[in-house]
């Protein structure tokens, strides 16, 4: 199984995206290997930029593509990364990051609990707090 970021659907959407060929390449792939998957955070994050939220699930399962729940195991490594990134947030800007993790860390942690490669175009963050996590990246 491969977890895709939220960027990976929203690329392979956006006729203009300069790594549209690359997201649909991600997508198809996983699916016919070991399954292509997305959690419910990023199904809430694409609902919001869509016009037609209630369509979103249908949409991405006609894809082939997996709607999966976010396990309780993904709560402790997802704290513990979000916590270092406040950390390191505040001591580089002097500004406060919110209090509830980003759905990054929601993302990155369900690879690594479940020890999936994770598919996204925005590595940096997963890189520095996940780095277990194999990346798959444009």
């Amino acid at each position: 199984m491969i977890l895709l970021d939220t960027n990976v659907l929203i690329y392979a959407s956006a006729d203009r995206s300069p790594f549209l060929e690359w997201a649909r390449q991600t997508i198809a792939a996983g699916v016919a290997e070991d399954g292509a998957a997305v959690n419910a955070v990023s199904l809430a994050e694409l609902c919001v930029g869509d016009a037609e939220p209630e369509m979103v699930a249908d949409r991405i399962r006609s894809w082939g593509i997996t709607l999966l729940d976010v396990p309780a195991a993904v709560a402790e490594p997802c704290a513990k990364a979000y916590l270092l990134y406040r950390e390191r947030r505040s001591a580089e800007s002097g500004r406060d990051a919110p209090l509830m993790p980003l759905p990054d860390f929601f993302i990155g942690a369900h690879a690594q609990v479940m020890g999936w490669p994770l598919a996204t175009a925005d590595e940096g963050r997963f890189r520095t707090y996940f780095p277990s996590v194999t990346l798959r990246t444009p």
